[in-house]
């Protein structure tokens, strides 16, 4: 089996121009580069969809991803301190009888 190919952001752009820009098919341009034509398609489909964050690259989330797992790791500490306040009041309210 061999390993994934990773292309830079750059070259998908250049083959995403190569379609849009420059008149090529994506079949032509997918042989000119060495890609699969389908490949092409995905980067051209993902580049329309949301320019701004296309192409990011692994482990680089867009803004609501990183508001959702800092909103997660918030509920998360939240629940932990409310089940410490539960715990006291019970210990506390065994300690007053």
């Amino acid at each position: 089996m061999t390993a994934k190919k990773k292309y830079s952001k750059e070259f998908k752009l250049d083959a995403i121009s190569l379609v849009l820009e420059q008149g090529y098919s994506r079949a032509e341009a997918a042989r000119s580069l060495g890609v699969n034509a389908n490949m092409i398609g995905r980067w051209i489909k993902e580049h329309s969809t949301d320019e701004e964050q296309a192409f990011r690259g692994n482990g680089k989330l867009t803004l609501e991803q990183a508001e959702i797992r800092q909103l997660r790791e918030e509920v998360r500490r939240l629940k932990m301190e409310k089940d410490i306040l539960k715990k006291a009041t019970v210990f506390f309210a065994k300690e007053t009888r």
